[in-house]
């Protein structure tokens, strides 16, 4: 049976206080509860109080996902600014400091915290998570092994998150390495089977290594509750158009690799430590450095391999009717990742609150009709 290759799109943002324009606790502000009362489950919070989240429903096309994030950003951005606060979608806050951070006053919060101590507490990062519609389990398990390989690709093209601390650290995307300090994460193993999978799972749950598995928070999973392939290897970009157009990657990507696994030409499987290695490149260098093409045994600039990849994935695409989305892809090659970005203003200033006021300013980018809606809502 064909999936039916729906999507949902999450994003994390940054509450950023206006006059230092370091992070500050929503939970002085009514940004939560008016955001639940007038945009209800779309909007949550996450452990720390200085991060919102927003979640589109289920969107059965590029089209309707787009148009839903872009009224989701534009209306918890105006509930913001009515809250003294401004929203900023970036991996990570330039010079924040996670030690002054509150956690969220939720139970499931207090466990994890108490859980992975300060690895929990030190975990202020920013991600972008796309679910697409896989109905079938054993479908899900042999996408989820063949999308693997694209991962570090679509990192790259989201690295978002060059500072940590009031550093630059070096890295397009610092935030996947706050993150893999967590239990469970980076790029999972292949699975022959769901079945193979479930008994991991359950492995790990009577050993009390976890106690569901939303408690693994591999780069890519199939969903413990929805129906649904989860990647989660991506910074937040910083324009909306940015996460609709890697949205829309991900999404032909499945398509693509279901078409080959209906005609028994499944994409060829690469051990997870190979894949890994590409990570760390996507990581380091972003869309500027190279990453090994595992079938020449060679190493290739990462814009060749993007521009490779949406010659593979092209004859899904207008099926899926995301041209547009997709050719958005161009555009960041052009201009540079969100990570690109930020460096250039800070070596044109040498000031992070500038960084921070561009993060800002590019957070609203694209979103004047649905800014005015907001505001009359």
């Amino acid at each position: 049976m064909r999936p039916s290759f729906t999507l949902g799109i999450e994003e994390e943002y940054q509450v950023i206080d206006p006059d230092t324009r370091d992070l500050r606790s929503h939970i002085e502000s009514q940004i939560i509860a008016q955001g639940k009362t007038l945009l209800k489950e779309a909007v949550k919070a996450e452990m720390h109080q200085s991060v919102v989240e927003v979640g589109t429903g289920i969107c059965q096309n590029i089209k309707d996902a787009g148009h839903e994030l872009k009224s989701l950003r534009a209306h918890i951005v105006e509930l913001a600014r009515k809250n003294r606060f401004c929203l900023a979608a970036a991996g990570t806050h330039p010079f924040a400091d996670w030690r002054k951070q509150d956690i969220y006053p939720d139970e499931r919060y207090q466990i994890i915290v108490e859980d992975l101590k300060m690895v929990a507490r030190a975990n202020l990062i920013f991600g972008l998570h796309v679910h697409v519609g896989i109905e079938d389990q054993e479908t899900a398990i042999h996408l989820m092994n063949a999308a693997r390989y694209f991962l570090p690709h679509i990192l790259a093209l989201s690295s978002n998150s060059p500072f940590w601390l009031g550093m630059d650290t070096g890295l397009r995307s610092y935030r996947c390495k706050v993150f893999d300090k967590f239990p469970r994460t980076n790029i999972p193993d292949t699975f022959a089977s769901y079945g193979e999978y479930d008994r991991f799972v359950k492995l790990l749950i009577k050993t009390h290594c976890i106690d569901n598995a939303k408690k693994i928070w591999w780069d890519i999973r199939p969903h413990p509750h929805f129906p649904t392939l989860e990647v989660r290897i991506c910074d937040v970009p910083m324009r909306a158009d940015e996460t609709i157009a890697i949205t829309a990657l991900i999404q032909a990507t499945m398509l693509k690799l279901w078409k080959l696994h209906s005609k028994n030409q499944s994409f060829r499987l690469y051990p997870r430590a190979l894949i890994m290695e590409n990570k760390w490149r996507a990581a380091r260098y972003g869309i500027d450095g190279k990453m090994i093409d595992f079938g020449q045994e060679t190493e290739v600039p990462v814009r060749d391999l993007i521009l490779e990849y949406l010659e593979l994935i092209d004859d899904v695409v207008d099926e899926l009717g995301s041209r547009e989305e997709i050719n958005y892809i161009h555009r960041i090659l052009e201009e540079g990742t969100g990570a690109d970005r930020q460096l250039r203003i800070f070596q044109e200033t040498g000031d992070l609150t500038k960084v921070v006021d561009y993060i800002v300013c590019e957070t609203e980018a694209g979103l004047t009709c649905e800014m005015a809606g907001a505001g009359a809502a």
